[in-house]
């Protein structure tokens, strides 16, 4: 592109955020002229890269953190319910690209694999088959199994079972139809996909040094971090899915939504078995309770991956603290995010969360030993030789303003965008790869209402059959719609009457 060309969307950064919604923009409107740009020398270098993520198609199927229990015992599906309904949005978009013909095997990015809750100890077994008993009457939930007979659990878990006390209380639940989904991959795919659309670029290897409103949108600093080469391009819209850096670039935009935003940026590490002995005897992701005073993000689970079609096992995660938001950033990143508009809500988090601080400190310190120590309660015969370390990707938790507090810690994603609607950024982490289309439909929504409500309203109804609230609410749509879309993405043996599949 020549300079100051103008474009109408720059979207910052080449994972799964970006590449969901250029692809979503470009079927919506197949004229439109998009840029994308990656600092990196590839798609989904950082957060949606495989090993840098568990993979798990989250639908609130085994995680409990998605069902907090209130003091009186109950269980509260609100979130578990609402989680499963944007994934399977999500798979609606995927089987609509499927279907076209133009996204290859569905097998490359997802694949079935069984989703399972795990707990020990009465207190654990009693919440989790409250829980049960609170999603099974849901039609989103309606193929989980409970049992805490150790016979069964030894089919469902065969290699956490052998080496256990018998005496030890354990329960499980069992969803078959869960998922493991390869976002490295999938992004991938998507920005393939958009290259071959007329209008659209993708860009390696550049990065966006500043942003400045002009009279049509946006003016964007662009650099190449090979050369050293500078351009500007001129657009009517920019989207910051840049992972961790999306907070700094939002704060060089100068947008008032984005003032009193701040990061704390967390590391991750997962133990990585890749012994076909091991893994074959593991089918599932299997997800138990965070301990007593740790964070959502520690939840532990042992999970089936499955990459570039080889199956691996991976165990954690295991937290870190580092001043990076990205895993190829600069230590710099923190120090220099701070502003007079985020300080209060930063220190105010720092002053209520020291538990979470000593938990990282905790962390960071473990010996190997350690590692493998918390892995035995999951798998008690793990051999340490089997085991390696990898290091997984940033996650930038959100810290925003409150008016109690102060400033508060944020478990989760958040859509920030300009009151014109004409710059819009992501910020935060789980279950955001996993929940992507829905975020970005909310966003197509909030910066493109007009079109959004007219123009886009055909299109969005031939890909999206239901959202969520529909989905949510009636069985029978959720059971068609949810079938239509596991046969596209061929997660169920074909149907053997083809007339119907799509109807």
């Amino acid at each position: 592109m020549a300079q100051n060309e103008a474009v109408d969307v720059v979207l910052v950064g080449a994972g799964i955020m970006s590449a969901t919604l250029a692809v979503l923009l470009k079927e919506l409107d197949p004229a439109l002229r998009l840029e994308v740009v990656e600092a990196m020398d590839s798609g989904a270098a950082e957060s949606s890269n495989p090993w840098n993520n568990a993979g798990t198609g989250h639908a609130g199927l085994c995680e409990l953190n998605y069902t907090p229990q209130a003091a009186d015992g109950s269980v509260d599906i609100k979130k578990a319910v609402h989680i499963n309904t944007q994934f399977e949005v999500s798979k609606q978009f995927w089987a609509y690209l499927i279907r076209k013909g133009a996204f290859g095997t569905p097998k490359a990015f997802i694949n079935p694999v069984p989703h399972l809750s795990y707990v020990s100890g009465d207190k654990g077994v009693a919440f989790l088959k409250k829980r049960f008993e609170s999603l099974k009457p849901h039609h989103a939930f309606a193929e989980m199994e409970y049992t805490e007979d150790n016979a069964l659990l030894k089919q469902w878990m065969p290699l956490m079972m052998p080496g256990r006390d018998p005496n030890e209380h354990l329960a499980a639940t069992r969803v078959q139809n869960g998922t493991d989904v390869n976002f490295g991959a999938l992004t991938n795919k998507l920005l393939g996909y958009l290259g071959q659309t007329d209008g659209s670029e993708v860009k390696y290897s550049k990065k966006v040094t500043g942003l400045r409103r002009n009279t049509g949108g946006w003016e964007v600093d662009i650099k190449d971090v090979n050369s050293g080469a500078t351009r500007q391009v001129n657009a009517r819209f920019v989207f910051l899915g840049a992972g961790g850096a999306a907070l700094p670039l939002l704060q060089a935009s100068g947008v008032e939504e984005g003032k009193g935003f701040g990061g704390f940026p967390v590391s991750g590490q997962w133990l990585r078995c890749d012994n076909p002995e091991v893994v074959n005897r593991h089918q599932a992701k299997v997800y138990s309770q965070a301990a007593v005073g740790s964070p959502p993000m520690s939840v532990p689970h042992l999970d089936t991956r499955v990459v570039e079609g080889k199956k691996s096992l991976l165990f954690g995660p295991y937290a870190g603290f580092t001043t990076k938001f990205l895993k190829h950033g600069s230590l710099m990143d923190l120090p220099l995010s701070v502003r007079m508009s985020n300080i209060g809500p930063m220190l105010a988090v720092a002053r209520d969360n020291m538990d979470l601080t000593r938990y990282l400190v905790n962390e960071v310190r473990q010996s190997m030993e350690q590692r493998l120590a918390s892995l035995r309660k999951f798998y008690p015969e793990a051999k340490a030789e089997d085991w390696r370390l990898e290091v997984a990707g940033q996650r930038v938790q959100i810290i925003k303003k409150d008016p109690k507090k102060g400033g508060v810690l944020q478990f989760g994603t958040e859509l920030v965008a300009a009151k014109d609607g004409s710059l819009a950024a992501l910020l935060g982490a789980s279950p955001g790869a996993s929940v992507t289309v829905s975020i970005m439909l909310e966003l197509i929504e909030r910066c493109f209402p007009e079109q959004y409500a007219s123009a886009w309203a055909g299109k969005l109804a031939e890909i999206f059959p239901a959202r969520e609230k529909a989905l949510a609410a009636d069985a029978e749509l959720y059971q068609r719609v949810n079938a239509q879309s596991n046969q596209a993405l061929e997660l169920v043996e074909p149907a053997s009457d083809s007339g119907e599949r799509y109807a």
